[in-house]
């Protein structure tokens, strides 16, 4: 479920001018954007320039391998299973802590396309801002977040951390993050019960209590919330970055039972932006090709949803040549879509010659089992969103019905008369689940998610309350600035009096809170 804008305003708290009257920026914020092309051009590997391009070629094959099969791999869950780090750490339940090797390398590519995180350690990682800091975090785990948890390491940070989607956990990588000392619980092919298992794992250690929280899509705050009221009491900062779990954020907002501060990742302009547009707009193509090996050209495809992240998938499907229609509730996003030359129409309208349908709301049931009867032979059934809530399933799940898995995250589901539907991932995030995500676009939500966890555990007291909160925009713009050196690209500097003109600092924010980029 979206939340509106005029929530969104109300929860806000900062000033028409885009930042906290109490936010300072800390020294290493104030570094020159001509410093960092420099600082980014200087990081090296430890492997060299050749063997890094052999490790990238190599990995290409083994990523591949390791999201679209799960025939290498024993499918039994790993509980109670004794295994040891090389340094004999037993804190953490992986699938097999020996593709540790194979992960590290995984992690040290990623790095490369993650260039500021890299240069935000460097510049942070003396001061260690998140000394004290004890962060739970249920989050992908994957080969870049794997760089973020490592990077909150550097800064002073002790880690907890469990996966928020069953399929998405990139296994070597899980290896790697507890051979380095993480204490990890996830592994890929989780089931709902091993899920919460790991939560709990993650958060009822008897010798560690967190004091943040780190979330994509609100059930690691949730089950801290009803499980261990007392913990969650005395957490200082909760930082979100789904729809999802945001949405779940403004309800305890709303009902006066947040009892913490918390941070809105979400919303903010980089991750809107660049994760949701940028990178569904890439990785949706690369989650269909490899499961399906579908054609796009002159397919009917349905879009459920142009928010931010509707817009990439419906751009990225409408240039290789398919036939894009969009379903909305929201007005003015409906009106988007017809100027970008899309067809906005009901599901219930075209459900029956469409070739496929892609959800990308955050609601739930946007496709229910009367449009799953109607759909034809062959329909592939995806979803965008974060929760796997948007696609009926416990509707399919009836004896009338037959399941075949096919492959890998595709499920075919049966009829009586012999129709069948192509279901991905069990409608989970097909991006994460059937493919990879562009390194470079994780790496500015890593890095947003980062500050604000910096913001929150250093703020003094009284600056933030009970509440939930956006990233102050000079925040945003800072995370924007560390990626342009990648670029070679160069800012134009404001005059002491065109800044004056503007009524702005020349150093910014540049823009205020209102405004919409």
């Amino acid at each position: 479920m979206m939340v509106s804008e005029s929530e969104r305003v109300d929860m806000a708290k900062w000033d028409s001018s885009g930042s906290s009257p109490a936010f300072k920026e800390p020294q290493w914020m104030q570094i020159q954007l001509t410093d960092q092309k420099q600082e980014f051009n200087k990081r090296q590997t430890k492997t060299g320039r050749r063997s890094l391009s052999r490790s990238i070629s190599q990995s290409s094959t083994d990523s591949y391998s390791s999201v679209c099969s799960d025939s290498s791999e024993d499918e039994t869950s790993p509980r109670g299973k004794d295994q040891k780090t090389s340094k004999g750490l037993t804190d953490f339940c992986i699938k097999n802590i020996k593709q540790a090797e194979f992960g590290r390398k995984e992690i040290e590519i990623a790095e490369q396309e993650m260039p500021a995180l890299m240069i935000l350690k460097k510049r942070a990682g003396g001061e260690k801002p998140l000394a004290g800091a004890k962060v739970v975090g249920c989050t992908h785990i994957t080969a870049q977040t794997a760089v973020l948890i490592e990077s909150l390491v550097a800064l002073g940070a002790q880690c907890r951390w469990s996966a928020c989607n069953i399929f998405s956990t990139q296994n070597a990588v899980a290896a790697a993050l507890a051979e380095a000392g993480t204490a990890v619980f996830a592994w890929r092919g989780e089931s709902e019960d091993d899920f919460w298992w790991c939560i709990d794992k993650c958060v009822g250690a008897r010798s560690w209590q967190p004091n943040m929280i780190l979330d994509d899509g609100g059930d690691l705050t949730h089950w801290i919330y009803k499980k261990y009221p007392s913990i969650f009491k005395r957490i200082r900062g909760i930082v979100e970055e789904s729809v999802t779990g945001v949405y779940r954020l403004y309800q305890l907002s709303k009902a006066s039972r947040l009892c913490v501060p918390a941070m809105n990742v979400n919303d903010s302009v980089t991750k809107q932006k660049f994760d949701n547009l940028y990178c569904c707009k890439e990785s949706i193509l690369d989650g269909l090709k490899r499961t399906t090996d579908v054609m796009f050209g002159g397919k009917q495809v349905v879009v459920c949803g142009y928010g931010e992240v509707g817009k990439g998938c419906c751009a990225a499907l409408k240039a290789l040549g398919a036939v894009v229609y969009v379903t909305e509730v929201d007005p003015i996003c409906a009106l988007q879509a017809c100027m970008d030359g899309f067809r906005v129409t009901k599901l219930s309208e075209t459900i029956r010659h469409i070739d496929m349908v892609v959800t990308c709301t955050g609601n739930k049931n946007v496709v229910g089992r009367e449009h799953l009867d109607k759909m034809k032979n062959g329909c592939i059934v995806c979803n965008m969103g974060h929760s796997n809530t948007e696609i009926d399933l416990a509707s399919l799940r009836t004896t009338e019905l037959k399941w075949e898995h096919v492959r890998p995250q595709v499920d075919h589901i049966i009829w009586p008369d012999g129709k069948r539907i192509v279901l991905l991932a069990e409608g989970r995030l097909l991006n994460l689940s059937c493919s990879t995500v562009p390194s470079f676009v994780l790496s500015i939500t890593a890095t947003t998610q980062a500050l604000a966890l910096i913001e929150l555990f250093n703020a003094p007291e009284g600056r933030y309350k009970q509440d939930v909160y956006l990233l102050p925009k000079k925040m945003d713009e800072y995370v924007a600035s560390l990626h342009l050196a990648t670029f070679d690209a160069h800012l134009t500097e404001l005059t002491d009096d065109q800044a004056k003109y503007l009524g702005i600092s020349k150093h910014g924010p540049f823009k205020p809170n209102y405004y919409r980029y």
